[in-house]
């Protein structure tokens, strides 16, 4: 089997905590070089130094906010002119904000639509030819199991997720012939940032502990525990390589059995 990256280059978005720098670090230790994107450049440098690079690789970061329309796409352009080549892109970035669709506001959809999808689109543009050339290419989105079945509690993610679910699949159709791949990878809940903010929500909703939350939340999983960012970097990490070359516009969860559908 052939799980080897080297030679590869890997543009990591997101990739300071969670299952972004989780990816950046299988990545790395598979043989590619890194690309990390992320806002904080201070993360970003303690990020850098602890990348394997044992096998020769060079690692650079690109600091960008995702949040602001244009930069992140604009950063990897200059970034372009001088190292084209990137032949893996993995699409990651925080979700909004939870809170019943009921009460969302406009802005909080376009927002999230932006920090998402058009992001995504634009990203995906920038690094297309250097793909197309080499004839190799792996783009991973990371989403959430909500595209398969909705989270209560988060409705602008929801909604936004199967947006860009749809145009994920949409591309895997456009372009594998160019032997580019398009995946969603789905964490379940996952022992990030952003799990701590859904059980505060929860508690805050419920009246119950935190604590009481998370089993709760435990207990309709059928592994029993919630995953850990390196398990969903490791399913990253297994799509980006060539013994995946025929996995294509792909939904795959990793949330221990937890989605209720096929």
């Amino acid at each position: 089997m052939d799980l080897t990256l080297t030679g590869k280059t890997a543009l990591v978005c997101g990739s300071t905590q969670g299952i972004g720098r989780a990816a950046a670090v299988e990545l790395a230790l598979l043989g590619a070089n890194i690309v990390l994107m992320a806002r904080n450049e201070q993360t970003l440098r303690e990020t850098l130094a602890e990348l394997d690079a044992s096998q020769g690789q060079t690692h650079r970061y690109l600091v960008a906010d995702f949040s602001q329309p244009g930069e992140a796409p604009a950063v990897l352009s200059q970034h372009l002119a001088q190292f084209p080549d990137v032949h893996i892109l993995i699409n990651n970035t925080g979700g909004p904000a939870g809170g019943p669709l009921i009460a969302a506001k406009p802005d909080e959809f376009t927002q999230t639509f932006h920090n998402h999808l058009l992001n995504n689109q634009a990203l995906v543009q920038a690094v297309f030819p250097t793909m197309k050339e080499a004839g190799f290419g792996r783009i991973i989105n990371v989403i959430s199991t909500s595209v398969k079945q909705p989270i209560v509690g988060l409705g602008v993610s929801n909604t936004i997720r199967g947006a860009v679910a749809q145009w994920a699949k949409t591309l895997s159709l456009e372009i594998a012939h160019f032997g580019i791949t398009v995946n969603n990878v789905l964490p379940g809940y996952t022992e990030t940032a952003r799990l701590a903010a859904v059980l505060a929500m929860r508690s805050k909703s419920s009246g119950k502990t935190e604590e009481e939350v998370a089993r709760q939340m435990e207990s309709e999983i059928p592994t029993g525990r919630f995953v850990k960012a390196e398990e969903v970097a490791s399913a990253i990490a297994f799509l980006c390589t060539p013994a995946a070359a025929s996995i294509n516009g792909i939904n795959l969860p990793v949330d221990g059995g937890r989605t209720g559908s096929l």
